[in-house]
């Protein structure tokens, strides 16, 4: 896939989180994804595979979250197989604070999918809305 396609098809993946269809979201990944969040908070690590990502960041946040969470996009980068896309995400927790952080996802693509997820945002802002 060109640059452009895969730009294409991370606008496609966020445009469709943000309808609430995770299923896209998670269709767009392969299935021996290598997901990284930066830090050291309590979702922080890198994952391997979609169930670990489920089982350790999505899953968790998810059921923090008073109805999940929204991210726009708002620049996106794109050269050979990688994506960078800057985003500004909405949330309230289920404790009624609000988690509105702001993001920097490299995303790497091979054969369609994404591959690898390095994902960069405010951590002290995540241990202030979800604990340590």
């Amino acid at each position: 896939m060109s640059a452009a396609d895969n730009k294409q098809m991370i606008t496609n993946m966020f445009a469709e989180l943000s309808k609430g269809n995770g299923a896209a979201f998670l269709d767009a990944m392969a299935d021996d994804i290598k997901y990284t969040l930066q830090g050291r908070t309590k979702f922080s690590g890198t994952m391997n595979g979609k169930n670990e990502v489920l089982a350790k960041l999505l899953g968790p946040l998810g059921a923090a979250l008073d109805g999940g969470i929204t991210l726009t996009p708002y620049n996106f980068i794109a050269d050979g197989d990688y994506v960078v896309m800057l985003a500004n995400g909405k949330a309230t927790t289920k404790s009624g604070k609000p988690y509105n952080n702001s993001y920097c996802h490299v995303f790497k693509l091979v054969g369609g999918k994404v591959k690898e997820i390095n994902e960069y945002l405010d951590t002290a802002m995540v241990d202030d809305a979800f604990g340590k």
